[in-house]
């Protein structure tokens, strides 16, 4: 060998998405978009971010700032699903806080939610709960969306039996 190393697959994809996506309008967000759903977690690695920050000539900070601004991107790895809690205060005076208390307790990530993490993984990666300022949906006050789907009129009721459907065959630690 003469010391040439050669880009590992998910390099590959990373140089084909900034090649496919060059001189196009919103040419970093798109990118980053593509290179978030290269892995199951949905998250933008480090190493990912270094690689689009080498083969675009963006500044690793400028980088960094944009998939911080924006709250569709994720440095950390995400759950297969998602629940999302709106906390404004139409949802806030409709009981929002006590389902995010079920909810902690339903999928034993209490203290997380407690310690006022964004984000809160559970262990074995099935689920990321999340909040949001406000989903624009106060007449349905409290909403959630779980895996995208917005639910308004959300009781503690509905959401264990959504959660539910989606841990059938979970292993709880």
């Amino acid at each position: 060998m003469d010391g040439t190393e050669f880009p590992t697959a998910e390099e590959q994809e990373i140089d084909e998405i900034v090649q496919q996506r060059a001189g196009t309008h919103g040419e970093l967000l798109g990118i980053l978009e593509e290179v978030q759903r290269l892995n199951d977690a949905r998250y933008l690695p480090e190493e990912a971010l270094e690689r689009v920050s080498q083969r675009t000539g963006v500044p690793l900070s400028r980088i960094y700032n944009v998939a911080t601004f924006y709250s569709f991107f994720n440095l950390k790895p995400q759950g297969k699903h998602t629940v999302t809690v709106c906390r404004g205060t139409a949802c806030h005076t409709k009981g929002s806080r006590s389902l995010l208390d079920d909810i902690g307790l339903m999928l034993d990530c209490k203290k997380g939610l407690e310690e006022g993490e964004p984000l809160v993984t559970t262990p074995d990666r099935q689920f990321t709960v999340s909040t949001v300022a406000c989903f624009g949906q106060c007449a349905l006050a409290p909403v959630v969306a779980v895996d995208g789907s917005i639910d308004g009129a959300m009781t503690s009721a509905k959401l264990q039996k959504r959660i539910g459907r989606l841990s059938k065959g979970r292993k709880r630690p």
